[in-house]
């Protein structure tokens, strides 16, 4: 069973920075093994945590609340995104020490690819730009889009000529909206679209745009087209690697293999610059945040933490380069539309959670009252902070599980990384850069609802996972002699 089970997280590592799919793809493979091993074994190999209290409860409670939800045929289905925490007793029962660094080394490698392919796209561009649209045209009729904005996907298919543009538009069946992906003022935007006509499919060129060429200014996301998620990932995936790599220059005299800490460097400056591409300005502010609390835990001088923390400044100098370049006016001051929507939601959601301090609204129940109970525009969006979040949709005890369970995190965690100190590199790096990876993640999820992406969760699941792993006495009779 070590084999399937090194397979399945070996997938599920790879995939992790880029598909949610592909990663479950990996954990079900895990299960299987799982399953055939405590049929044959009698033995589900769990055992007792820290974590598992606060977690219960927290799930407990998120399951009543969804029961009393405002809209429970809304809320009870989302609750398959919430048993993404059985991730955490999942990779408890089948981690070793050793399965644990490979993936760790696994999820860099993957996300350093998933920058680098990320880079080469903006150096290639992307989409079509809209350099003329005629009046006629029924996506200047029926949709926001204008001149100087990006068709980059039409019905879920990349474009990159005004033929392709048109040619899916007549590959739509009559009567059906086409479904745009358009880069408008610097943000990535969905559109229903207008409905097809066959007037229009019968058309030499229904859209009736003029194109200008690809577009170079738009927000890297790796192998998938969801930056922010993107960015979360390679938040908690770059101190992973800064973890490795401090560590491996701190004991470089004891382990004398300078190429691994090159390495562990080359690949953590990468995954910063792919923060930086997203023009993520909250997660690049969590992830050099991280950085400082890092540095601040393995550095033993005033020197090296003055090194890291020019590091840090030239990240945050890039980030705000890009995001400058990249999105639209007043971003970098946080003036632009977008700031000024995720304050007005944030602001409706917190003030909404007095009415239903307990239990909450229930998940998603807002999609169906969403201007009803006073959120602006037809866009539904989460409230862009993980405690406004869970307080809104689950109440504020829940607020407090969420919080109590964090800090038992962050408490084993941090003690896990001194009780590591004495072992090898990798597994001190790794206990390091858990620290954080959380820190970051803590930081970020005051402002944005990262708790809330399956793929960031599955990650926080398995990280504290190996903690407890880590922990506990190794299981050498669990991998191959």
């Amino acid at each position: 069973m070590y084999y399937v089970t090194l397979a399945g997280f070996s997938i599920y590592a790879i995939a992790a920075p880029h598909s949610i799919a592909g990663s479950w793809g990996g954990i079900s493979l895990v299960i299987v093994a799982w399953v055939i091993r405590a049929i044959v074994t009698r033995s589900t190999g769990l055992r007792r945590t820290v974590f598992d209290l606060p977690l219960s409860l927290f799930f407990g409670w998120t399951v009543l609340s969804s029961i009393f939800s405002i809209e429970p045929r809304l809320s009870i289905p989302k609750l398959i995104n919430v048993a993404t925490l059985l991730m955490f007793y999942l990779a408890q029962a089948m981690l070793t020490r050793r399965l644990i660094i490979i993936v760790a080394v696994t999820l860099v490698i993957s996300a350093a690819a998933g920058v680098l392919w990320g880079a080469g796209e903006l150096i290639l561009g992307r989409g079509v730009t809209v350099a003329g649209l005629s009046g006629e045209s029924f996506l200047r009729t029926e949709t926001p889009l204008r001149e100087g904005d990006v068709v980059w996907r039409v019905n879920g298919r990349r474009v990159s000529s005004v033929a392709e543009i048109d040619a899916q538009i007549k590959a739509t069946p009559a009567s059906q909206r086409v479904r745009l992906s358009v880069i408008s003022r610097g943000e990535h935007v969905e559109w229903p679209g207008p409905i097809v006509s066959e007037t229009a499919r019968g058309t030499a060129s229904p859209s009736g745009i003029t194109g200008g060429g690809p577009s170079h200014r738009f927000r890297a996301s790796g192998w998938t087209r969801h930056y922010e998620t993107f960015a979360e990932m390679l938040q908690i995936i770059g101190q992973l690697a800064l973890g490795f790599a401090l560590i491996h220059w701190l004991r470089r005299s004891e382990n004398k293999r300078l190429s691994r800490a090159i390495l562990a460097t080359v690949a953590f400056l990468i995954i910063a610059s792919g923060i930086v591409l997203t023009a993520m300005r909250t997660t690049l502010l969590a992830f050099v945040f991280g950085m400082l609390v890092t540095a601040w835990r393995a550095t033993v001088s005033t020197r090296q933490r003055m090194v890291l923390a020019a590091v840090a400044l030239v990240i945050v100098a890039l980030g705000g380069l890009a995001v400058w370049r990249t999105r639209a006016g007043g971003a970098l001051a946080l003036q632009d539309p977008s700031a000024s929507l995720r304050v007005q939601v944030a602001a409706i959601a917190a003030r909404r959670t007095t009415l239903h301090p307990i239990l909450g609204h229930g998940m998603d129940a807002v999609h169906a009252h969403w201007n009803e109970w006073g959120f602006p525009g037809k866009d539904m969006l989460d409230a862009h902070s993980t405690p406004i979040q869970i307080a809104f949709d689950r109440g504020l005890p829940a607020l407090a599980l969420w919080i109590w369970l964090m800090f038992t995190f962050w408490r084993a965690a941090s003690q896990g990384e001194i009780r590591t100190r004495h072992e090898t590199t990798a597994v001190h790096g790794f206990s390091l850069g858990v620290i954080g990876a959380l820190a970051g993640f803590l930081a970020s999820s005051l402002v944005n609802y990262n708790f809330g992406d399956s793929e960031v969760a599955l990650l926080l699941w398995w990280m504290m996972a190996a903690v407890v792993v880590i922990a506990g006495p190794a299981r050498k009779h669990e991998e191959p002699d």
